[in-house]
């Protein structure tokens, strides 16, 4: 499926692999995140994944985005939001998937945690013009598992002018992040694909949610 990738997307394949890149915590609790694409025909970018203390966030409702999350959503470019989540001492373990995850597909990404702290991830929905799927500092499981089904968002950053043109990845080819063009100016709940240009509804709208994620305690 979706076989020749643009320089883009073959960029991103080479993320940092399914490792754990900073722990501040000394913990040997981990946490082992799989993330599901339930989407019809939508990929996922290579998906950040943070175990962090309270009071991280990576986006308000409402909100604008932050530039960091911007150049996640709009171009799949998770190194300006990793760099931002490592500089923060409240933050305990970085870590990304690596590859596009196809729909139907699952990865898991191990973070490292320990038992009030929370978890965060963020990918780029591709063909979107600036979509992304989060979790927002959710709680880690005591024991066992959790699930939480994922909506699309929009950062709010780009229009959603459905023009491959302004969509990278392999479905469209285009450019990512958007310097001169704005949005709605707020991060809030996507409203799928319209069908109002390039991409077809048939093929790439969705109601939400569009993942499925399980949080669970793995080992200490």
């Amino acid at each position: 499926m979706m076989k020749l990738l643009t320089a883009l997307t073959a960029s991103l394949l080479l993320a940092a692999p399914l490792t754990s890149i900073q722990a501040r915590s000394g913990s040997g609790v981990m946490y082992e995140v799989t993330i599901t694409n339930i989407t019809r025909g939508s990929l996922f970018t290579p998906i950040l994944v943070a175990s962090h203390r309270s009071g991280v966030s990576l986006f308000s409702l409402g909100e604008p985005a932050s530039p960091e999350l911007a150049t996640l959503a709009e171009g799949g470019d998770i190194e300006p939001l990793e760099q931002a989540l490592r500089a923060d001492s409240r933050v305990i373990d970085v870590a990304n998937s690596a590859g596009l995850l196809e729909p139907g597909q699952s990865v898991t990404v191990q973070v490292a945690a320990q038992g009030a702290d929370r978890v965060s991830l963020a990918a780029m929905i591709l063909p979107t013009n600036d979509g992304f799927i989060a979790l927002n500092g959710v709680a880690v499981p005591r024991s066992g598992s959790e699930t939480y089904w994922v909506p699309g968002y929009d950062a709010g950053s780009e229009p959603n002018d459905e023009r491959c043109a302004s969509i990278p990845g392999p479905q469209c080819g285009g450019e990512g992040v958007s310097s001169l063009a704005s949005g709605e100016g707020f991060v809030h709940v996507h409203a799928g694909i319209h069908g109002i240009a390039d991409l077809k509804t048939e093929e790439y709208d969705w109601r939400n949610p569009v993942a499925a994620v399980t949080i669970k305690k793995t080992a200490q």
